[in-house]
């Protein structure tokens, strides 16, 4: 998108920037700033009786200021927090220029300027912690107003609060409302404790490849792109279980990948098309040793995030703390929606969903049908965190079949407040058997079903030379990023979610174009 009007106030920050260098002062300089503290550590490591911190260097943005003629006051802003800064003209300015202080200071610096500021910490007589500033440093002049929140009358007003332009402008976003970085900082916190529960069972992190030239080990819509080089199709991942397991195929106990999938799907409050997810395969384990390690995961991540397991999640209290309740996907139909559909085929489940007002439509097989009934009358009942176990084997294509039962495979989905959160498998390691259900796969997107697998011969291959007993799982991270940080929406979990073109902007002006051809 290009700018090219600007309104009065940002025409009047392009004359303070000519300005600046006129009088010989950089408002963008090379040299670095040294720093050699926060506005956190001030206020946590200030002592009034010793007075110390008297030789500190800090950097921030302006966010407040009180210009009250030789002295004035501010407030700038780091990544920690907020602190007042005051600033006495002969102190900054010592000699008989004044400039830095009547000039630059009083007209030529703006809210959202970022300085550096040398100085040391003090009371006010108002008993504020403050910093006493005897060098000011421009380092970046700011060209655009922030929308700050102003208060009058007790009223709020100039909140950035459009969900749109928060998601959109994210950098303005957690300038005015710096809470929002929390969210993001425990997203990390959630990934770096999964990592080191992951080592210190001796797993490996891995990378596999994004660009894949077979959409494999999901049933989702792929996006396709082309390699112009090799001048063939390729896609972007929709997840990376097959690659993963090649790996347990070359010899590997324990793999895990942290991957950014993509998947041509709808959008809501829990979906983007851009997304990342926690893959990890073990050797040698099946499903039930899975729930175990899941629940230990989960359990721990709670504890390093917020020192309990029973969490807030809007009005509902959720307990993270293992054990979890196991309940297979037919029990739940039949404790839910007061029907037994074990045995049942394609017909006589259309026939349930009639009389159930279920949704359905005429590309879905048996397992689509049973899996629509456990959508739309069990899920929202699954409050506390829940495995949903003993999937059907037309849903699970990558899957074992369970040991008891061939119509059903040893798959579970964890739920935690009514959504899917993590799902795993014992892995199908039968080369003969896993290709007859890539051809079913094919069979179904033959019949319209457009998720359906595609046949990876290079997968089956690698099985034949022959992969142990296996168990894997994925965790969707956004996702469980929502759940422990009380959040609605997974674009309050992404720093920059998928969004339509911006009005006005070449992009959607083109789409219209080609919209209108």
């Amino acid at each position: 998108m290009e700018f090219t009007e600007y309104n009065e106030q940002e025409i009047i920050r392009r004359e303070s920037l000519s300005a600046m260098r006129e009088i010989g002062i950089e408002p963008y300089p090379a040299e670095a700033y040294d720093v050699n503290i926060t506005t956190q550590e001030i206020k946590d490591k200030y002592n009034a009786d010793e007075k110390n911190l008297q030789e500190i260097s800090l950097a921030g943005r302006i966010m407040t200021r009180r210009i009250m003629g030789a002295a004035s006051f501010m407030e700038i802003q780091d990544e920690t927090g907020r602190i007042q800064v005051y600033i006495k003209r002969d102190d900054i300015c010592p000699g008989e220029d004044k400039a830095m202080y009547n000039t630059v200071f009083k007209k030529l610096l703006d809210i959202g300027d970022i300085i550096g500021i040398k100085g040391y910490a003090f009371i006010t007589n108002a008993g504020e912690l403050s910093v006493h500033a005897r060098e000011l440093k421009v380092l970046s002049k700011s060209l655009r107003v922030l929308p700050i929140v102003k208060e009058k009358e007790g009223q709020k007003y100039d909140a950035f609060t459009d969900p749109e332009q928060r998601y959109r402008m994210r950098y303005v976003d957690m300038i005015v409302n710096p809470q929002v970085r929390d969210v993001f900082i425990k997203r990390t916190k959630i990934m770096n404790t999964m990592r080191e529960f992951f080592n210190n069972h001796g797993y490996l992190e891995v990378e596999t490849p994004i660009l894949q030239p077979i959409p494999g080990g999901a049933t989702a819509r792929p996006f396709i792109t082309h390699h112009n080089a090799l001048d063939m199709p390729l896609y972007l991942r929709i997840a990376n279980e097959l690659y993963l397991k090649r790996l347990i195929v070359g010899g590997f106990t324990g793999v895990y990948e942290f991957a950014k999938d993509f998947r041509n799907e709808g959008m809501d409050r829990t979906h983007n098309p851009e997304f990342t997810v926690l893959e990890i395969y073990v050797a040698y384990k099946d499903y039930f040793w899975m729930m175990e390690f899941v629940e230990q995961m989960i359990e721990k991540v709670a504890l390093a995030l917020h020192n309990k397991t029973l969490l807030k999640l809007s009005d509902k209290e959720i307990e993270f703390e293992a054990p979890y309740r196991r309940l297979p996907m037919l029990d739940a139909i039949k404790e839910y929606a007061g029907v037994d559909v074990a045995g049942m085929g394609e017909d006589d489940l259309r026939a349930v969903c009639q009389k159930l007002n279920v949704p359905v439509n005429n590309t879905m097989g048996i397992g689509k049908l049973i899996d629509a009934i456990f959508g739309e009358y069990c899920e929202h009942h699954l409050i506390q965190p829940t495995f949903i176990t003993d999937y059907p084997v037309e849903t699970s294509p990558l899957t074992k079949r369970h040991r008891s039962n061939p119509a059903l495979t040893e798959r579970f989905e964890l739920f935690v407040n009514g959504k899917e959160l993590a799902n795993a498998y014992s892995e199908l390691n039968d080369p003969v058997d896993q290709l007859e259900r890539f051809r079913e796969q094919v069979k179904l997107k033959d019949k319209g079903d457009d998720e359906a697998m595609f046949i990876d011969m290079d997968f089956v291959r690698a099985l034949e030379y022959g992969m142990p007993p296996t168990s894997g799982m994925g965790i969707g991270i956004d996702r469980l990023t929502m759940f422990l940080t009380d959040t609605h929406s997974i674009q309050d979990v992404l720093f920059f979610p998928q969004m339509r073109p911006e009005k006005g902007s070449k992009q959607e002006n083109q789409e219209s174009e080609e919209q209108g051809e």
